[in-house]
C-alpha cells in the first residue's frame, strides 16, 4: 500500500504511520454493473493524501452511498498530527474527540445524531497473558465513513485489515463494525481456549500433588479474566440499546449483522465468566493445600519440641553448678537420668499424638 512516508522529514517520529498519522486506509467502491443495495464493496489502498482528496470530492449529503463508495481510514493516536488531519478533513462530531481526551476507556456505543462512536477494548498485538495487554480502540462511522484509532497494536483491528486486504466482502460502514465486532469474538474465543489448556495443566499437576509455583499463574490468569470482563462486558448491553434506534442510513441487514455478532460476543463473555469461576476454585484448592501442608509442618514442630523439653530440662537442671546435685556421687547415676529423659520423652509423645488422634 502506498503511502506518504516519502515527505517524513529526517530524523521525525511517525509511531508507525505516515505524516498524517494514517496507518492504513481502503477505499470500498462498487463493481462495475446494475446498483444493488446489498452489492459487496471492491476495497483499494489509499494513502492519506487521497482520503483527503476523496473527502473533499464527496461531503457528506444523503444520496446512494453505492454510487460514491465508502471509505475506512485507520489512525495511530499516538501521532500528535492525526487529531489535527481529522478536524480538518473528517468532518467528525466534537463528541468523539472529547472521547479521545476522557480517559474513560470503558466499552460503550453511542449514537450522535447520525453517527455512530464507539469505544472498544480490545487485546494488544504483543500478548503475553498479562492484565495490561489490553488497549483501547476508539472508532466513529457514518453513512459513508469509518474511523478507527488506537494508541496501541491491536490484534482483531488487524485481523480485520487482512481480512478486508483478502477480498471480505464488505457492504457498508456498519457491516464493517460487525466484523470487527466478530474477529473480536473469535479472538476471545481462542484466547479462553488458550487460558484453559493453561488451567487444564495447573489442575492436572495440583492433584497430581506438584504445586510448584501455580498460584501466581491463577493469580495472573484471574485478574486478566476480571480485566477483560470489566472492559468488554458492557459491549453487549449497548449495542442491544442501540439497535433498537439505528440510524436511518442503516440497513436492516446490517442491523441484524450488528445483533447477532452481539450475540455471539455475549456467548464469549460467558464462557469467559465460568472459566474465572473455575480458576477462582482452583486457587481455593491450591490454597487449602497449601494450609494443609503449613499445618503438617507446624505439626512436626510441635512434636519435635515436645519430644525435646525433658532433656531440656533435665540438661538445665542438672548442669547448675550449686551444691546438692542429685546423684551427683551415685555409681549408676548417668544411667538413672537417661531413663528418667527417656520415660518423660515417651509420656511426652503419647500425650502429644493421642491429642493428634481426638483432633481428627
Amino acid at each position: 500500500m502506498r503511502t506518504d512516508f516519502q515527505h517524513a522529514l529526517p530524523g521525525e517520529n511517525l509511531y508507525g504511520s505516515d505524516p498524517a498519522g494514517l496507518i492504513w486506509g481502503f477505499r470500498f467502491s462498487a463493481p462495475a454493473g446494475p446498483a444493488d443495495a446489498e452489492v459487496s464493496l471492491q476495497a483499494e489502498p489509499i494513502s492519506s493524501t487521497q482520503a483527503r482528496q476523496w473527502l473533499a470530492d464527496h461531503p457528506d449529503e444523503d444520496g446512494d452511498t453505492a454510487g460514491a463508495g465508502l471509505l475506512w481510514l485507520h489512525f495511530n493516536l499516538a501521532n500528535n498530527a492525526t487529531e489535527r488531519w481529522l478536524r480538518d478533513h473528517a468532518d467528525l462530531p466534537e463528541a468523539f474527540f472529547e472521547s479521545l481526551r476522557g480517559g474513560l476507556n470503558s466499552t460503550r456505543v453511542e449514537r450522535v445524531e447520525q453517527v455512530l462512536l464507539a469505544v472498544v477494548n480490545d487485546l494488544q498485538f504483543d500478548f503475553f497473558f498479562e492484565p495490561t495487554d489490553t488497549a483501547t480502540l476508539w472508532i466513529c462511522l457514518n453513512r459513508r465513513l469509518l474511523i478507527t484509532g488506537r494508541r496501541k497494536p491491536l490484534r482483531s483491528i488487524d485481523q480485520l485489515r487482512v481480512a478486508v486486504r483478502d477480498g471480505e466482502p464488505v457492504r457498508s460502514t456498519a457491516d464493517l463494525l460487525a466484523q470487527l465486532l466478530r474477529h473480536q469474538a473469535d479472538m476471545l474465543v481462542d484466547l479462553v481456549r488458550r487460558a484453559t489448556l493453561q488451567i487444564d495443566d495447573v489442575e492436572d499437576q495440583l492433584l497430581a500433588g506438584r504445586l510448584n509455583h501455580k498460584r501466581s499463574r491463577l493469580g495472573a490468569m484471574r485478574r486478566l479474566l476480571v480485566r477483560l470482563q470489566r472492559l468488554l462486558l458492557p459491549e453487549p448491553a449497548a449495542l442491544f440499546r442501540l439497535l433498537q434506534h439505528p440510524p436511518v442510513w442503516m440497513a436492516d441487514l446490517d442491523v441484524q449483522d450488528l445483533r447477532d455478532a452481539t450475540e455471539e460476543f455475549s456467548v464469549v463473555l460467558r464462557d469467559m465468566v465460568s472459566l474465572q469461576e473455575r480458576v477462582k476454585l482452583l486457587q481455593e484448592e491450591v490454597a487449602a493445600q497449601i494450609n494443609e501442608q503449613t499445618n503438617r509442618s507446624l505439626f512436626v514442630l510441635t512434636i519435635v519440641t515436645v519430644l525435646a523439653l525433658p532433656i531440656n530440662l533435665t540438661a538445665g537442671l542438672l548442669g547448675m553448678n550449686v551444691g546438692g546435685i542429685p546423684l551427683a556421687d551415685h555409681p549408676h547415676g548417668f544411667l538413672v537420668v537417661v531413663s528418667i529423659v527417656i520415660a518423660f520423652t515417651i509420656i511426652a509423645g503419647w500425650v502429644a499424638f493421642r491429642r493428634r488422634d481426638d483432633g481428627g
